[in-house]
């Protein structure tokens, strides 16, 4: 699957990439794998807006994605390769020996014909889902449980990997895309390879309409606003800001550490960013 690239027939098109779609399956979505979407536009369960500047955008329906794999040591075909609307990765569409289906994150390298299977006797093969324990070092790996059969719940984006560097007594050390070290569970199963649809960075929306499309509404400058609205407010004429970047509520936006979790401080073994 590629970028695709527009003739600069406007301002807009000379910067806009998309994709061109080669490679997945001329098929529509298993209509028993797909429910439809209640537009929430970023509103809490109290009816507060609780993410800024989102709302509207195209009608999605959900693909259910089997995060956790249930059936073990049960060989399953992979018969699509399919658009997914909610995530930057694409969705393979799993028919098991059982005749059950289901829809799983499409790695890289994985095509229409191939057969996966789970379990921790499982062979280390793109697609295959196996315990922490039974992944030798330094092999790329994705969709990660934090908890064992919980589902995964990490490195599920679009070009995301990461690796085993490390095992110790009940626990994996696991190289994060980010660059951050942490302990989880050998118990916990991940899947072989890379997140596929790695072109999607280079992704370049181009115009504002394609962002409405998205669900993004347009984002106000907080030096535009008056005093009351925002921090960066009012003055004479086009000012700056008169003071380091802050959020509307006062919270610096540049280099200001908010991360409170104590809970799970004990299992990061090197952060992301460093001091």
């Amino acid at each position: 699957m590629g970028v695709k690239f527009y003739k600069p027939t406007s301002p807009a098109r000379r910067l806009m990439t998309g994709y061109d779609f080669a490679g997945l399956s001329d098929k529509k979505p298993e209509r028993k794998l797909i429910f439809g979407k209640k537009k929430i536009s970023a509103h809490s369960s109290s009816g507060r807006i609780s993410v800024r500047f989102r709302g509207g955008g195209h009608k999605r329906k959900i693909r259910q994605v089997e995060f956790s794999r249930k059936w073990l040591d049960v060989p399953a075909k992979v018969m699509a390769i399919e658009y997914d609307p909610n995530r930057s990765a694409r969705l393979a569409l799993l028919s098991y020996s059982t005749g059950i289906k289901s829809y799983i994150l499409a790695p890289l390298g994985l095509k229409v014909g191939d057969t996966v299977t789970s379990g921790k006797a499982s062979e280390i093969k793109v697609g295959n889902c196996l315990p922490l324990r039974s992944i030798p070092l330094g092999i790329g790996i994705h969709n990660i449980e934090l908890k064992p059969g919980k589902g995964a719940q990490i490195v599920r984006a679009a070009g995301g990997t990461a690796q085993i560097v490390a095992k110790e007594k009940k626990n994996a050390n696991v190289r994060m895309p980010s660059g951050e070290i942490r302990l989880v569970d050998l118990n916990c199963m991940a899947t072989i390879g890379q997140v596929g649809n790695v072109e999607h960075e280079l992704i370049r929306i181009g115009k504002a309409g394609r962002a409405r499309w998205l669900g993004i509404r347009p984002h106000n400058r907080g030096v535009s606003m008056n005093p009351i609205d925002h921090p960066h407010g009012g003055g004479e004429g086009k000012t700056s800001g008169g003071r380091h970047p802050v959020s509307p509520w006062g919270v610096p936006a540049k280099g200001y550490k908010t991360r409170n979790n104590k809970r799970t401080d004990s299992v990061i073994l090197k952060k992301r960013k460093k001091k």
